[in-house]
């Protein structure tokens, strides 16, 4: 990806012929904590069939509601028999961009490409990239290695990101390291809680 990627290319056909059009997609109730606590490559959604719907390869603008924000940036992969399949090209779950000009008309609303090549300019670029240490610990009294690693994996499924902190830290700073609980930070001292 470069640091233009970000940007839509695309017009849209004032006459109403689309011409790489642009659309606004709304995130079901509840998934917006899914999206943002596991990383997914593409987000796929309950869409209307017709004609007149997104395309593969069209530019999307993936939006949370109450308040409207923008979180990611996409381009349709697949749009088929009321699916819809966005593969995300930018993501801003933990930085969401408040946007107030977006009209929305359902799940999926069509886009002025004005519209969209400016919540992809509001969004801008995406951060460099680093290295970081994410580690989890828990003690686990087992009869073998095995079957500590397999008693691991259970807890890791059933408790979560809501109830199992994870450590993370810059690479090379490990003293900075700080615990997120369901993607936020969290304090995991108790005798700062008093």
């Amino acid at each position: 990806m470069t640091a233009t990627d970000h940007r839509s290319t695309g017009s849209v056909d004032v006459d109403g012929g689309r011409d790489d059009g642009a659309w606004a997609v709304l995130l079901p109730a509840g998934r917006h904590d899914a999206e943002r606590l596991v990383h997914h490559d593409t987000l796929e959604l309950a869409a209307p069939a017709g004609a007149t719907g997104p395309r593969p390869g069209d530019p999307v603008a993936v939006l949370a509601d109450a308040p409207p924000r923008l979180v990611a940036l996409g381009r349709v992969a697949r749009h088929d028999g009321g699916s819809l399949l966005v593969a995300y090209t930018r993501r801003s779950f933990d930085a969401p961009v408040p946007v107030d000009q977006v009209a929305l008309t359902g799940p999926v609303t069509a886009l002025d490409a004005g519209v969209y090549r400016e919540l992809a300019d509001r969004l801008g670029p995406p951060p460099l990239r680093r290295t970081w240490l994410v580690s989890l610990d828990l003690p686990i009294e087992a009869e073998s290695p095995a079957e500590a690693v397999r008693l691991f994996w259970s807890y890791v499924q059933e408790l979560g990101p809501a109830e199992l902190p994870a450590f993370v830290s810059p690479s090379g700073d490990e003293l900075a390291m700080q615990a997120f609980v369901l993607g936020a930070e969290a304090n995991q001292d108790p005798e700062e809680d008093d």
